[in-house]
């Protein structure tokens, strides 16, 4: 079986299912009373681009009664309304996968005003409770520093998961750069954290979750662009990823 396929990501989720893990969308996850003896997973998507692909994998999960977030960018190629709101009619969180201080460069106010306003059109779709940074590894700019000098809480937010998750107790596992948790690649999308993985595919993950060697509670940060529907796609993505890793190795290595 090939890896990042959707029939590999449907055996996760159902793997997930019998070790016991409930799934809990991000703003239950902050509003809600959580039961110290049960096991959880966060299963949050970037949706960076291919929003098609971000429903194939709603869809799935809605069959198996999973929830999850999707952060979604708003750039035209990825902010698709009609996607977004039947993703949301099948039960999952939307939020917004922001980029302001990126796109600014720098500047903060434009940034904030960038913020405000795509925050906006998101809300028309969705009641927006969690946003989640989205790295830009081409740029110097890291968006989360945007909120060293403004406060997202005042717009009604509820999480950012890289300040509000604390990641010594939440594990968190990323197919960025479609290779798991690895730093090689990875110039933002990563986390300090006491949990180590060495995962070389997802079948590795599926492994540990049968010997019961993941902890309680589990973030798992999926990007619906790396995972093909069928053998045609899986070849498109992965000659796609391997040129922007090559490019990204390069960047993150000057």
């Amino acid at each position: 079986m090939k890896d990042f396929t959707l029939e590999i990501y449907q055996t996760l989720l159902q793997e997930l299912l019998k070790a016991k893990y409930e799934f809990v969308k991000m703003e239950d996850y902050f509003s809600m009373p959580l039961n110290p003896q049960k096991k959880y997973v966060l299963m949050r998507h970037d949706v960076d681009r291919s929003p098609l692909n971000a429903l194939a994998m709603a869809r799935l999960e809605s069959s198996l009664n999973i929830q999850a977030t999707y952060y979604f960018r708003t750039i035209p190629v990825t902010f698709k309304s009609k996607t977004i709101k039947e993703i949301s009619f099948l039960g999952h969180e939307i939020g917004y996968h922001y980029e302001s201080l990126a796109i600014a460069k720098g500047d903060f106010e434009a940034a904030i005003k960038d913020f405000e306003h795509n925050l906006y059109r998101l809300r028309v779709l969705y009641p927006i409770k969690s946003i989640a940074m989205h790295g830009r590894p081409a740029s110097k700019w890291d968006s989360r520093l945007l909120w060293e000098k403004y406060n997202y809480k005042e717009y009604g937010i509820l999480s950012e998961p890289y300040f509000d998750l604390n990641f010594n107790k939440v594990a968190y596992i990323t197919d960025a750069s479609r290779s798991w948790n690895n730093g090689a690649f990875n110039r933002r999308d990563k986390v300090e954290s006491v949990f180590e993985f060495h995962f070389k595919s997802t079948q590795d993950i599926i492994e540990a979750i049968k010997n019961n060697l993941l902890p309680q509670q589990v973030m798992f940060n999926i990007h619906p662009e790396h995972w093909a529907k069928d053998e045609k796609q899986w070849y498109k993505i992965f000659f796609v990823r391997a040129l922007k890793n090559s490019i990204k190795r390069v960047i993150l290595h000057r």
